[in-house]
């Protein structure tokens, strides 16, 4: 038996229908080339705006931009206990090492200790008199060099330096439930045909599924970590520049810890390496150290956490632990389910209770649930306060409804697709257990086109046979399909606005509150005011987003940077195109409707000129060549009380098929092939919407597969707080067959050009590699046995279901 010989000559069942080029990735190169003949700006595959800087080391990060003379570097002293009292602050070590400058403690913010974004005054910049979690900042250091001020940062781990009455601490969700200990109140979602209907259902129906669950958190791993430079100016006010996803949220915090006032603050951030939801709320810490350091010594200070730091004090995706109940018939047809949802929260509410919120929006995912009840507990940790992770408690809602249904199937001893499929909402009528009613489903037309073009059905058959004749590797095919909600679950922060400038030499400026943080964000505003105005790509740059320029801005989360940004930007530029418009008209005759713009041309009344040259004469006739734009989502509504309403202006759909082989014998799986189909209505830009679709399936494979953090039982440290210890996918995590298309559908909402989000839906596409690794444990059994795996899928988790299987069979 030589099965595990050679891992690398694994392939995946049916060779021969596998697609020969490795990552297959359909553009359609002469339609596109059509579209920008006729003038089209969207639609079309753009380069990234920032490309050419990426690849040549040229583009400027936080970090990268040029020091002021005098500027000096922040570190912070953190806690080593998870819950004490702080008994002693002697902090004179601390001042004398070389180089040190001052050392900040609560005692020294001038405004509000606290950057709680919601439940305001339990999230301090510093520890003051308690400490939550190990890791939690007590003091800052600001130095004359960054090592300077870490090695005495690091002095916090004396205990001649800080002494504590250490208190008892909670470490996991499931003890803090037991407590009844939570950063919110308890949440509850029902839909009942009439009180009571679910556990009538629950105790009378033909087949009943009960069990628990467990799904861990996750790291947002972005590759620049958290910073902030902040530079003091005149007349008491502040420059921060910082890698943050929610500039104006910055604005706010620095504002209210200074003492001050939001005009005195100034938040600036070109780009981010990346931000995965990290640097939402969770870079307000660094920013305000940085400023209230600034404010104090009125000289330049950077704060810039190493990766271990970065891990021990901000926070990820939250953990859950469910416990549940199904009813369903012979079919397998759900009639009512019943389920406890329990996430790890950690030591302050943070963004908990929007992300559970969403994780109860989307526990139905795909399927309609005719007596339902969700329960959402946020459990309080003295562990890091759990923040924005992409997809906001949307994975975590949904792939509970996912195991249930994949249970089901294995009890009745059905395919998990046919089960799913069975229980997909109709395509038009029914409606969620929030009571919105899902009015553009196309699911139906989306699975089965995937079910064909991925052979689903034949490969199946092959990995059955396989399995019979393979003791030791075994291979599982699994499809899971999504349905994710798209706008804030908070009304209000569905909106934006956007300035365009058009120069007197027709090159166009364009500034908006979204934040690049590499998903292309920037790009697709641009290609929409190239689009709006008839000019080429190359007029139109896009600046730093500046809240001296747009204010009053929503994060750049939820998947809604492209539809609030992109609609704001192209009604600005929209108002600029009408006052070219009818001052053409005006000079050349013709009405203002009948003034064509496209490919850097204008054509009016029987005349052609160049944008450039319409534009100097609109200028010298003195008409107005910027403008603002604003934009807010329409039919969204909510009862934060009630968790009734729409919460999302639409759906965007999707569906994956993945095949993995496991070693029975270490536990390690691979995936060898991910077939995926994914809607984003009319795509902005297919090239980097495909890039999206990629990245969130292998983010969310690391999620449900490698990256799994784990804290000490003694001590309630994270002991997976860096790269040696935490596992986050790779390039040759990648299945070597990888085929992804995007479904050609329009949005029928009027959404910015009719496209649809792509950057939180496609994380859930990996359900399929967790529920394909489930298979395979099950054909260890001969699918006798519901193999109890929790995720991530480690090779320990996996080896520990395995031999349940075994156990049980």
């Amino acid at each position: 038996m030589n099965q595990r010989a050679d891992p690398t000559d694994l392939t995946p069942s049916e060779p021969a229908l596998i697609d020969p080029a490795p990552r297959a990735i359909r553009i359609d190169a002469d339609g596109e080339a059509q579209r920008l003949r006729a003038g089209q700006r969207v639609g079309v595959s753009r380069p990234h705006e920032s490309a050419h800087l990426h690849v040549t080391g040229e583009a400027t990060y936080t970090d990268d931009i040029p020091e002021v003379s005098g500027t000096l570097y922040a570190a912070l002293g953190l806690s080593r206990v998870p819950h004490a009292r702080i008994t002693a602050l002697n902090l004179e070590p601390v001042r004398s090492m070389p180089g040190v400058v001052a050392v900040f403690t609560a005692r020294d913010i001038p405004g509000t200790n606290d950057v709680a974004p919601i439940v305001k005054g339990d999230d301090p910049i510093l520890a003051d008199g308690l400490v939550h979690y190990v890791g939690q900042p007590v003091f800052a250091v600001v130095a004359t060099s960054v090592q300077a001020a870490r090695r005495a940062a690091a002095l916090a781990q004396q205990p001649e330096v800080v002494a504590y009455e250490e208190l008892p601490a909670l470490l996991t969700p499931e003890a803090a439930h037991a407590a009844g200990q939570y950063v919110l109140p308890p949440m509850h979602m029902r839909r009942e045909s009439a009180p009571g209907a679910v556990q009538h259902v629950l105790s009378t129906a033909p087949h009943k599924l009960q069990g628990t669950f467990e799904v861990g958190g996750q790291e947002q791993f972005y590759l620049e970590g958290q910073i902030a430079y902040a530079r003091p100016l005149e007349d008491e006010g502040m420059l921060v520049q910082c890698s943050t996803q929610h500039p104006t949220e910055m604005q706010h915090v620095v504002a209210h810890a200074l003492g001050l006032q939001a005009h005195h603050v100034r938040v600036e951030c070109r780009r981010m390496g990346g931000g995965f939801g990290g640097k939402e709320s969770q870079s307000a810490l660094f920013a305000c150290v940085a400023a209230i350091a600034a404010r104090a010594l009125r000289r330049p200070v950077k704060l810039r956490v190493d990766r271990d730091d970065d891990f021990l004090i901000t926070g990820r995706r939250h953990c859950f632990h469910y416990e549940y109940e199904a009813a369903y018939d012979d079919e397998g047809r759900l009639l009512g389910v019943e389920i406890d949802m329990v996430s790890r929260a950690g030591f302050s509410a943070d963004l908990s209770g929007p992300v559970m919120t969403r994780a109860l929006c989307h526990f139905d995912n795909a399927y309609w649930l005719p007596e339902v009840a969700i329960h959402g507990y946020c459990a309080k940790t003295n562990t890091q306060s759990n923040t924005a992770f992409r997809g906001f408690g949307g994975p975590q809602g949904a792939i509970a409804i996912e195991w249930i249904l994949d249970s089901i199937a294995r009890k009745l001893g059905r395919d998990p697709l046919d089960v799913r499929k069975l229980n997909f909402y109709a395509r038009q009528g029914q409606t969620t257990p929030y009571g919105q009613p899902v009015e553009d489903n196309i699911l139906h037309e989306l699975v089965d086109t995937l079910e064909r073009s991925a052979d689903y059905r034949a490969r199946r058959e092959a990995v059955q046979a396989f399995n019979a004749a393979s003791p030791v590797l075994k291979k599982g095919l699994a499809l899971t399909p999504v349905k994710f909600g798209i706008s804030f679950n908070v009304p209000h922060f569905n909106q934006a606005g956007a300035l365009v400038h058009v120069y007197n030499d027709g090159s166009i400026l364009v500034n908006h509150g979204g934040t690049e943080m590499g998903q292309g964000l920037h790009t697709k505003v641009a290609q929409v005011v190239a689009h709006e105005l008839g000019v080429n790509f190359e007029r139109v740059r896009c600046s730093a987003t500046d809240t001296d320029k747009v204010a009053n801005t929503s994060a750049t989360a939820a998947s809604t940077g492209s539809d609030l940004n992109g609609k704001a930007a192209q009604h600005a530029a929209r108002q600029i195109r009408d006052r070219l418009a009818a001052f053409a008209a005006s000079r050349f005759g013709g009405a203002p409707q009948e003034v064509h713009f496209a490919n850097d041309m204008v054509h009016v009344a029987g005349h052609r000129l160049t944008f450039s040259e319409l534009v100097w004469q609109a200028y010298l006739a003195r008409v107005q060549l910027w403008s603002d734009g604003f934009y807010a989502t329409p039919k969204i509504h909510w009862d934060p009380q009630t968790l009734q309403g729409r919460p999302f202006y639409y759906f965007a759909y999707g569906a994956a098929v993945s095949e993995v082989i496991v070693d029975t014998l270490t536990g390690e799986a691979r995936t060898l092939r991910a077939d995926i189909l994914h809607d984003v209505g009319r795509s902005l830009n297919p090239a980097i919407d495909l890039g999206q679709v990629e990245g969130a399936f292998i983010q969310g494979m690391g999620w449900l597969t490698s990256e799994e953090l784990w804290w000490d039982p003694r001590t309630g440290r994270l002991m997976t707080h860096a790269p040696s210890t935490y596992k986050i996918p790779t390039a040759n995590d990648v299945p070597p067959v990888f085929n992804v298309h995007l479904y050609d559908a329009h949005n029928r909402e009027d959404s910015i050009h009719r496209s649809k989000a792509v950057g939180e839906p496609p994380l859930l596409l990996a359900f399929s590699v967790f529920f394909a690794i489930r298979d395979a444990i099950s054909a260890v059994g001969g699918h006798r046995i519901d193999p109890p795996l929790r995720a991530p899928a480690t090779p320990e988790a996996i080896l520990a279901a395995i031999h349940a299987v075994q156990q049980a069979g």
